[in-house]
């Protein structure tokens, strides 16, 4: 089905002119960005894919279906990120625009400094460009300013204690430093990206297997700390459940304005399973730190290998592994639907996913031949 969908959004542009009265072929995929779950994820995507593989990619129609279409100042930094990669051309980066057309070049290594320049997320920057310098093995060092915990985007403490060390399961060696929080509507957030290097291996997870330790943390900025410390220990509460879990509360005393978050994390055998909620006003303390729990004992109880948001940034790294992956998850998003339609057109794999029992099994059939 996803192949039969992916025809219908697909056409081919096919002319360069090089110079006067010479031309040649070349391919540019064009994306529907109102694909999928037509957001900012899937133009973030399009581009990092449009850098791994060199092929150029217009992406029209970029936030169709949302309240304010076309781009955001997170997303124009989060292409533009992804340029400096790879030294591509970018057409019609601006705000509010709803088409781009995205020309690669090499992928490079590097310092880079971007800054979102309100409270969009940071660590979406970061979702765009590190699968480009994983794919590129091209150690650099980005530093990025703008929101570190935003709602609509994983938290800085998710980063680090959830996606990275599943990275790591995969041969990525990459760090990131919260250096200042950040938080909406302000921003002025600091993260730095260290990515070293990478060998890519084929995974398949099963489940996190028996549980070694749970753990969290509730953090605010320029608000009293009682409220992290409801956070805290209502996500205790409910975590103590499964096992005896450490959840810590903490003041940011550095942050660029007031906010706060709490990111919880399970430490298993096998892996790691994490959650996160941020802080909104009108949005008691206790209703946070409850949900993080209760989402992360979700996937506790079906027997889920990764959680839904790992999932959503994991398989862009699974495609470029070179082989069959396999995880299983306690609910297919359309983000990750859409992920995987994405995969599909810039790399030579294919995904199977089949219900079993309570959770999902999701393939990723690659090959071990480049296409690109």
């Amino acid at each position: 089905m996803l192949a039969n969908r992916a025809q219908a959004a697909l056409t081919r542009v096919k002319t360069r002119r090089v110079a006067p009265g010479v031309s040649f072929v070349v391919t540019m995929l064009e994306i529907d960005g109102a694909y999928g779950e037509g957001g900012g994820q899937l133009l973030r995507t399009a581009v990092a894919l449009s850098a791994i593989t060199g092929r150029s990619v217009r992406v029209s129609n970029i936030r169709a279906g949302r309240a304010r279409p076309g781009l955001a100042p997170q997303h124009i930094a989060a292409v533009r990120a992804v340029a400096a990669l790879c030294d591509a051309k970018v057409r019609n980066l601006v705000p509010h625009a709803t088409q781009i057309d995205f020309e690669p070049g090499a992928i490079r290594g590097g310092s880079f400094r971007f800054d979102v320049g309100t409270a969009g997320s940071v660590m979406l920057v970061l979702q765009a460009l590190l699968p480009v310098a994983v794919a590129g093995n091209a150690p650099c060092r980005v530093v990025v300013t703008g929101g570190t915990d935003v709602r609509g985007a994983p938290p800085g403490d998710y980063v680090r204690h959830v996606l990275l060390p599943r990275l790591a399961e995969l041969g990525v060696d990459a760090s990131v430093e919260v250096k200042r929080r950040g938080y909406y509507p302000g921003g002025g957030g600091e993260i730095e990206l260290v990515f070293s290097s990478a060998q890519l291996r084929p995974q398949r997870w099963e489940a996190v297997g028996r549980v070694h330790r749970i753990r969290g943390r509730a953090h605010v900025a320029q608000l009293p700390q009682r409220i992290a410390e409801r956070m805290r220990e209502a996500a205790q509460r409910v975590l103590d459940l499964a096992a005896k879990a450490q959840v810590e509360a903490e003041h940011e005393d550095e942050a660029a304005g007031p906010g706060g978050a709490i990111v919880v994390w399970v430490e298993g055998e096998a892996g790691v399973l994490g959650a996160g909620r941020i802080a909104e006003r009108g949005i008691r303390a206790e209703t946070l730190g409850v949900a993080a729990a209760k989402e992360i004992l979700s996937d506790l109880e079906v027997g889920a290998a990764l959680d839904t948001h790992a999932a959503d940034q994991i398989l862009v790294y699974l495609a470029l592994a070179g082989a069959e992956s396999s995880f299983t998850i306690r609910e297919l998003t359309r983000h990750a639907r859409t992920a995987m339609w994405l995969n599909e057109q810039f790399l030579p794999v294919r995904h199977e996913a089949s219900e079993q029992g309570k959770v999902t099994r999701v393939r990723v059939l690659g090959h071990r031949r480049k296409a690109f």
